[in-house]
């Protein structure tokens, strides 16, 4: 418990050099709802808490809907857009088609509805439920400066461009984060959230067969790894291999994998031998403390990207469609 306040009190300072501070920079405050919700973290909370005890198999997915909707368009809800019959939205891309757990957005943003009506955007609930997400499954706490407006642009097109393929190298990861404002140690720290949840056979069967010109099988796969990754995809596409051992605790044990080539993902893998990002590797490995140091600090940058704010966005009455 000590040691989690200490988390807190070190990135709270962090907020405050960083122009975040309680009363709000660019828009974004830890106090944006004080006077207008101030239960809103509570009701996120405990709606996550719930559903977790009954299904705590939507982690992993419920982290990964905040990051695939804060790289695309900005974190401004928007792939919690349904599709139209003239519009294939975000959340029905390729890259998305894993991603579940879109019901308990909607019940979240219900219950605030009952008590603040109109005021509490869906990008917000979406951060929040992220955050409490990984408190729940034994991960860092962390703050969330609120204020975020719904964006009223989704685009399938969008998240094919804008979301790294799980082909992509370490150098290529960097390059692309790099472009959004965040560093190779956020990269890092960030893809520590694969610490929850799995991966389904098609992002990566291309390392099981037909890898590249010189090898057919990717000869970064431990031979055993190999075994149970061919046993996975044996059921089809959609089969799934958790990340790690521990598939709804947030721990290091995803960077150990790591160590010992057992990366599911050839983007995660390739973290481990690239020069820029091997230490950190292997320091977040041996030492859980500092990863949720660096993960607390990369999710509050990662959050903040490229926000909507005013007349740029709106709050959503309902997640799935715009006003």
């Amino acid at each position: 418990m000590a040691r989690n306040n200490l988390f807190v009190v070190l990135i709270f300072l962090g907020i405050l050099a960083n122009g975040l501070g309680p009363f709000g920079v660019n828009g974004l405050s830890l106090t944006y709802y004080l006077f207008t919700c101030p239960l809103v973290e509570s009701i996120v909370k405990v709606n996550v808490d719930k559903i977790l005890r009954i299904d705590p198999g939507l982690a992993g997915p419920l982290v990964r809907m905040h990051f695939h909707d804060c790289f695309v368009e900005g974190c401004d809800g928007s792939v919690l857009i349904d599709s139209t019959p003239g519009n294939k939205a975000e959340k029905d891309a390729e890259s998305n088609l894993s991603l579940r757990g879109f019901e308990v957005i909607d019940e979240i943003k219900a219950e605030v509805e009952k008590r603040c009506p109109g005021i509490v955007s869906c990008a917000d609930i979406l951060a929040l439920v992220a955050k409490d997400v990984v408190l729940f499954s034994g991960g860092p706490m962390f703050f969330v400066p609120k204020g975020r407006k719904d964006g009223r642009r989704s685009k399938a097109a969008d998240a094919l461009v804008k979301l790294p393929p799980f082909t992509s190298n370490a150098s290529q990861l960097i390059d692309f984060v790099g472009k959004l404002g965040l560093t190779a140690q956020d990269l890092v720290a960030l893809s520590g959230a694969h610490t929850l949840g799995a991966a389904r056979c098609s992002s990566f069967k291309h390392r099981l067969k037909n890898f590249n010109a010189t090898h057919d099988i990717d000869p970064s796969i431990d031979p055993e790894f190999l075994k149970v990754l061919n046993k996975t995809c044996a059921a089809g596409d959609t089969a799934e291999q958790p990340f790690d051992g521990s598939i709804i605790q947030f721990n290091n044990e995803y960077f150990q994998a790591l160590q010992k080539n057992k990366g599911v993902l050839f983007s995660d893998q390739t973290l481990a031998t690239n020069p820029k990002t091997k230490e950190l590797v292997d320091t977040y490995a041996n030492n859980r403390a500092v990863f949720f140091l660096d993960f607390q600090r990369a999710m509050i940058k990662m959050g903040i990207m490229n926000v909507k704010e005013g007349s740029n966005g709106e709050v959503r009455k309902t997640c799935r469609k715009i006003n």
